[in-house]
């Protein structure tokens, strides 16, 4: 008897468990930006992330696989 509702007991925690809990997305897909003239990854990093603009420019940069700091005018970036 103890081990049927032993069983049964695990049972609703696992059934309740898979149901409460849900696939984490993080911070989901990327918002695209069109780099204007004059834009730099710096200036880009400025209006879009709080606090030190130096974490957002190396975010930039691994999100978009850039090696450098250049930018052109019409480039599409994904900001994390």
């Amino acid at each position: 008897m103890f081990v049927r509702i032993s069983f049964v007991t695990l049972l609703v925690i696992v059934l309740a468990w898979s149901v409460l809990t849900r696939v984490s997305e993080g911070a989901g897909a990327g918002a695209p930006y069109r780099v204007q003239a004059g834009d730099t990854l710096w200036s880009v990093a400025a209006r879009h992330y709080r606090g030190y603009p130096r974490r957002g420019v190396w975010a930039i940069q691994r999100e978009n696989g850039l090696g450098g700091s250049g930018l052109t005018p019409g480039q599409v970036l994904v900001l994390p």
